[in-house]
């Protein structure tokens, strides 16, 4: 069992503007794996970190945060979730944007409650799909993604052209 700052029971809840510094400083933990080459750590976080300021200010409907967090306040986890069209059915959807799990917490299972407490949240927005982005070399997102019943549906390719 990993070591962890958790002891309390965690909780899991709409994320408030309060939250914002732990959460700012959990996202570079989307980028604890081996990333691709010529692939810049922050490029992975940056773009979820100015989209936390947004949500958090409430300047979104169509996106939310929602965090596993101890009785003290701290958090374990987070989603970030954005309500969208499916790309090929145009159907009702939502997008995955980050799961980040603290990596003292890892091992414990917020993982797979932030992904279960997701799928129900975004059913009850009216969702009919749930998808979400992970590098091939993200092993351990990806075991996540396969028990939650993910299917690895499409392939994206890049060619660099310098």
């Amino acid at each position: 069992m990993p070591t962890t700052a958790f002891d309390n029971a965690i909780t899991l809840r709409p994320a408030v503007s309060d939250d914002e510094s732990q959460i700012i400083a959990l996202l570079p933990y989307l980028a604890d794996f081996a990333i691709p080459p010529r692939r810049q750590p922050e490029h992975l976080w940056a773009g979820d970190a100015e989209m936390t300021q947004i949500i958090l200010a409430g300047q979104t409907q169509s996106s939310f945060i929602d965090v596993a967090a101890d009785n003290s306040g701290t958090i374990a986890g987070l989603i970030m979730v954005s309500m969208r069209e499916e790309m090929l059915s145009h159907d009702p959807s939502a997008h995955l944007e980050a799961i980040v799990v603290d990596p003292r917490a890892r091992g414990t299972g917020v993982g797979e409650r932030l992904m279960q407490h997701c799928e129900v949240r975004v059913r009850e927005l009216g969702a009919t799909s749930l998808t979400l982005h992970v590098f091939q070399r993200n092993e351990r997102a990806r075991t996540l993604y396969a028990g939650e019943a993910f299917d690895e549906e499409l392939i994206r390719a890049i060619k660099w052209l310098d």
